[in-house]
């Protein structure tokens, strides 16, 4: 994606760029068959979903040739011991998963546990077999963390690097996309996310390297009626 590629999208041409997110306690079996069936209608490029709702989703959207994207240690990361994070994610993927975006332990990086934290995600990598999506939670990070924290990922086996986990850690914003940018190494991309909430943001992202956007608001995005004042992941 360069940015002449981005800036001649239009609202609706974002939608294979996005993930459409929907993790919410409150969301009920119908809920969700009506996610799956707005991913396949609007043509994003997966419903991002709870692990709980992994296989009703994976159901609905079978044949679609849509992804089925869930999340671990979201939306408090680092919560979950090395083991547990690599059998949920096997287990997410049996049921129906095709990506999985996890979370990363902090307290290990700043604790000088880098091969620790480097293990922890490669556990994931290996149980999955699928593309695995890494959040670095960057803002909570000095410099040298930061650095350590995209080199370790990649030695790990990440498929994607991932700004943060959302927007109450860090609006997603093209200085970050282009920090991780800048450090890939072949075969590893990019995905935004963190209250990305208009069509005009999400240019951004895609001009600073982005290859995916995670976001609750996508169908706002690809229709241009984006509403500032509300709540996206």
């Amino acid at each position: 994606m360069t940015p002449q590629t981005a800036a001649r999208l239009s609202p609706a041409e974002l939608a294979p760029y996005i993930q459409h997110t929907r993790i919410d306690v409150l969301a009920t079996h119908d809920d969700m068959v009506a996610h799956a069936r707005e991913a396949v209608q609007y043509g994003f490029s997966a419903a991002m979903v709870a692990g709980s709702w992994v296989k009703v989703v994976a159901a609905e959207l079978a044949g679609t040739g849509i992804e089925v994207a869930s999340a671990l240690d979201f939306p408090v990361v680092g919560i979950t011991s090395s083991a547990g994070k690599a059998a949920e994610a096997a287990e997410l993927v049996r049921l129906g998963a095709t990506q999985i975006d996890i979370g990363v332990q902090i307290g290990w990086l700043k604790s000088g546990m880098f091969s620790e934290f480097r293990d922890d995600i490669a556990g994931v990598v290996k149980a999955a077999g699928v593309p695995v999506k890494v959040m670095l939670e960057l803002p909570y990070l000095t410099p040298d963390e930061r650095e350590a924290a995209v080199e370790l990922a990649q030695e790990a086996g990440a498929a994607y690097l991932k700004n943060a986990s959302a927007g109450t850690v860090e609006t997603a914003n093209p200085e970050s996309v282009r920090f991780l940018v800048e450090r890939l190494r072949p075969g590893v991309q990019v995905k935004a996310s963190g209250s990305i909430k208009s069509y005009e943001q999400a240019l951004t992202l895609l001009d600073a390297g982005a290859v995916l956007l995670g976001t609750s608001a996508g169908i706002a995005i690809v229709t241009d009626t984006s509403d500032e004042s509300t709540t996206s992941y």
